[in-house]
């Protein structure tokens, strides 16, 4: 069964359908997104009890020639790392629906408009996750800014024509150099047997230190700005700050995760060698993310730049778990993915409620939210709490993951790292106590709390959140055959611990 070519045409179907609706009928528009994301979710499900989760091989293979002449193929498959990623994607399609159910009013566009593209973007998610056709890929990855541009710049707030152009240039600007480099794979595979974009047989290829080394780069720097990793992050709190919640749940949620799957699935398989050389580079550059993105954390006034910021300091932590080089730092990274993604859901959606409320997403303007909407300010707690990886909350098993797994193999690196946590604790408790607590700020006394549809769809996440903490195996049953096959195709063994004794 051709299970992900059907998981990338749902969307496109209920898109079409949403099309032919009558435009004024703005009810219905939602009604139908909303269903067909949940038909999405649900199959993605239905695939995801077919796994073979201790077969390390790429599973629901599917390849079609495309474009003969040049060896292009459609081409689909995926391990444990997609699958996790597939799941995210397409459990918070249908709660970004839900809860951003008046996001599209006062867009330049219609409200049809918004969730057609929201669709759409849906299956480019999807297709990003499960391409093994390198130029597949790349138009996937490429085609993904298109929908994200019309989303920000033509549904956000403020500068939000600005931002959209931002991210359009920085993206764009990754996506070339990473071309060059697919392009000049193309070129070697053709002096090696064959021109093929093939991504089990450019693994293959033979390449000087030189070539590979520069193709490596031409990959990386397209994936670190995807991600985003310091320095090239700039994009991202202009776009987070100008999108709708539910715009940047997408954005930050899962579309940056493209740049740390693409970390491991191309940077890490196409040039291993490569790889080990710029490591000490990258993880230095990753525990810079950490700390960085921390700091200007602490110092933010806006809510939605703190949670960008946030973000940038948590991307720091996957880099890094990927980059250690052990089989529990890759584990670490992939969950750390996962978990992010609805951390960094429940804080935008829950925020923005608030900011909707309260018409400001200046922090200061927040203040004894917990006696006048009680049950929004314990969502926002909690939310909150999962980002700063509390025990007992989804982030710190991953958290812990990397941490240990980054310490066995780059001791000072995971110490420094830590004090990224403590950093964590200020960011997160400041605005906490500054929005939940003390004396009541004027012009929130009559404040709304959640209504039952905010309710029903922030359910799911906080549930998610939640049970993680408690029992993570289910995801680490998958994740971990295909983190430790990684590690082996480097030529990677985990550290063996020693014993002071003698």
């Amino acid at each position: 069964m051709m299970w992900l070519t059907i998981l990338m045409l749902l969307p496109i179907v209920g898109a079409g359908a949403i099309a032919i609706l009558p435009k004024k009928n703005e009810k219905l528009t939602k009604q139908a997104a909303l269903a067909t994301t949940l038909i999405v979710m649900a199959t993605t499900m239905a695939m995801a009890r077919g796994f073979e989760r201790d077969n390390v091989e790429l599973q629901y293979v599917e390849k079609y020639s495309w474009i003969p002449a040049f060896g292009i193929n459609y081409a689909l498959g995926i391990d444990g790392l997609a699958l996790v990623l597939i799941l995210m994607s397409t459990i918070l399609a249908p709660v970004v629906v839900l809860a951003g159910w008046n996001e599209s009013h006062g867009g330049r566009w219609s409200v049809k408009t918004f969730y057609i593209l929201i669709l759409v973007l849906e299956t480019m998610m999807i297709g990003v996750f499960a391409a093994t056709d390198l130029f597949l890929f790349y138009v996937i990855f490429e085609a993904m800014l298109i929908p994200v541009y019309f989303l920000i710049g033509g549904y956000g707030t403020g500068e939000r024509s600005a931002a959209a152009v931002k991210f359009l240039i920085y993206s764009l600007f990754g996506g070339l150099l990473m071309l060059a480099s697919i392009i000049a794979l193309y070129v070697i595979s053709g002096a090696q047997g064959g021109h093929s974009f093939d991504l089990t047989q450019l693994s293959d290829l033979e390449m000087s230190s030189t070539t590979q080394n520069l193709l490596f780069l031409g990959f990386f720097i397209a994936f670190a700005i995807k991600a985003p990793l310091w320095p090239l992050h700039t994009w991202l709190p202009d776009a987070a700050h100008s999108a709708t919640p539910g715009t940047s749940v997408l954005l930050l949620g899962v579309l940056d995760k493209v740049g740390t799957f693409g970390m491991i699935r191309y940077c890490l398989t196409l040039f291993p060698e490569a790889s080990k050389t710029f490591t000490p580079l990258i993880l230095v550059l990753a525990v810079i993310s950490i700390i960085y993105g921390a700091i200007l954390a602490i110092g933010q006034r806006d809510l939605k730049r703190l949670i960008a910021f946030t973000s940038i300091s948590h991307f720091g932590f996957i880099t890094m778990g990927i980059f250690a080089m052990t089989s529990q730092g890759h584990s670490g990274a992939t969950l750390y993915m996962f978990n992010h993604g609805f951390s960094t859901a429940a804080l935008f959606l829950v925020g923005g409620w608030m900011m909707t409320r309260r018409g400001s997403s200046k922090i200061a303007d927040f203040g004894g939210l917990q006696r006048i909407t009680p049950v929004m300010a314990w969502m926002f707690f909690l939310a909150g709490m999962s980002s700063l990886a509390l025990p007992g909350l989804s982030s710190f098993v991953s958290e812990f993951l990397v941490l240990v797994g980054t310490f066995t193999r780059y001791p000072v690196h995971a110490v420094i790292a830590t004090f990224g946590v403590v950093l964590a604790a200020l960011y997160i408790l400041i605005p906490v106590q500054k929005a939940l607590h003390g004396p009541t700020t004027p012009g929130n006394e009559a404040l709304s709390d959640l209504n039952l549809r905010e309710k029903i769809a922030i359910a799911p996440i906080m549930a998610i959140i939640i049970s993680l903490g408690f029992y993570p195996s289910p995801l680490l049953n998958v994740i971990n055959p295909a983190a430790s096959h990684v590690i082996a195709q480097l030529g990677f063994t985990d550290p063996v611990p020693t014993s002071g004794g003698k």
